[in-house]
């Protein structure tokens, strides 16, 4: 065999056995969305400790046409610098991938990050940009249980200044021996 027709047959290996993107692994993303849960997609910034959703649409090409993709393995990661949630995507028919989490209790700048890098498959990322905000001063709790200690101190030192203004105020001359007029 000629080293020109081995390089022929190896190409009609390659492209009948469905290695190029026209036969399968190639995949897509689109429809990237994310929400507090309950709520409709928006920009706005998330509070620490909101439950939010989110969902990206993966697509695979098989023989020609762009199909649902089926995995179990498609992770999301919610990072500033490090993950600070890591939840695997749930699909659905329509190959909408979703996961809800707790939005950590930290505040700064987050992405959703979705990085998928199969063997056989071609290399999917998404990143999305995210606020994630404290607690405005009107949006605490009122009286915050773990504080009643302090609650009870404070309270407790003020009864005892008024006792103990009462006491030097009109019994003063009995506590430093003075004799009380009579009268």
């Amino acid at each position: 065999m000629s080293p020109e027709t081995m390089f022929v047959s190896f190409g009609d290996v390659i492209l009948s056995s469905g290695i190029n993107a026209e036969y399968g692994g190639d995949l897509r993303f689109g429809a990237v969305k994310h929400n507090k849960v309950g709520e409709e997609p928006s920009d706005v910034a998330y509070r620490i400790t909101d439950d939010a959703e989110y969902s990206i649409t993966i697509e695979e090409m098989q023989s020609g046409k762009w199909v649902p993709f089926q995995a179990k393995d498609v992770q999301m990661e919610f990072v500033r610098i490090d993950p600070f949630v890591r939840a695997f995507l749930v699909p659905d028919a329509a190959g909408v991938f979703k996961a809800t989490f707790k939005v950590p209790d930290v505040y700064g700048v987050f992405q959703f990050k979705v990085n998928y890098d199969r063997t056989g498959y071609t290399h999917l990322y998404s990143t999305t940009q995210v606020s994630v905000r404290p607690f405005r001063h009107t949006e605490y709790e009122r009286f915050i249980p773990s504080a009643y200690p302090y609650y009870a101190s404070a309270f407790s030192m003020m009864g005892g200044l008024i006792v103990f203004s009462f006491i030097f105020l009109y019994h003063y001359r009995l506590l430093i021996h003075l004799p009380v007029p009579s009268g």
